[in-house]
């Protein structure tokens, strides 16, 4: 199954096919090691900057014209990203050099999460959430609600 077949297949089993569930937080609500207060989490450090080689957009390694970042990508079928409702928004792929990219079904590049980070940024650098290890495997995506229209 591809993931440009996921929207049919998204209404009788999304949840099972997916292992990344994203939601919307309140940042005012977040411990501060989670917000973009922490200094490993702020968007004005280097590292976490869209310009960083790591993390750029005009880096092949976070394009998704790369294989490893596709849509038609098998692998990319086991990192769904789903919404509470069980909607199929997006799927993650890490870049080999410790970001982890997030994309549109259709892969258009929506987020990033830089090495040693715990937060989510947009394309342009601006904080977006954070990310947290999920039990069985995967991720949680908590993002605010500004970037959940990234999606």
């Amino acid at each position: 199954m591809r993931l440009a077949s996921l929207p049919v297949l998204m209404l009788c089993a999304a949840p099972a096919l997916a292992d990344a569930p994203l939601f919307i937080l309140d940042q005012t609500r977040l411990p501060f090691d989670l917000g973009p207060g922490a200094p490993r989490n702020a968007p004005a450090k280097t590292s976490n900057s869209p310009h960083a080689a790591a993390n750029s957009a005009a880096s092949p390694a976070n394009s998704a014209s790369r294989y490893a970042n596709s849509p038609r990508n098998p692998a990319n079928e086991k990192r769904v990203i789903f919404t509470a409702d069980g909607t199929v928004v997006g799927y993650y792929a890490p870049n080999g050099a410790g970001t982890l990219n997030l994309f549109t079904v259709t892969g258009k590049r929506v987020a990033y999460r830089p090495k040693g980070s715990k937060s989510l940024f947009s394309s342009e650098g601006r904080w977006c959430g954070t990310v947290a290890d999920a039990s069985g495997g995967g991720f949680a995506f908590g993002i605010i609600r500004d970037c959940a229209g990234l999606f």
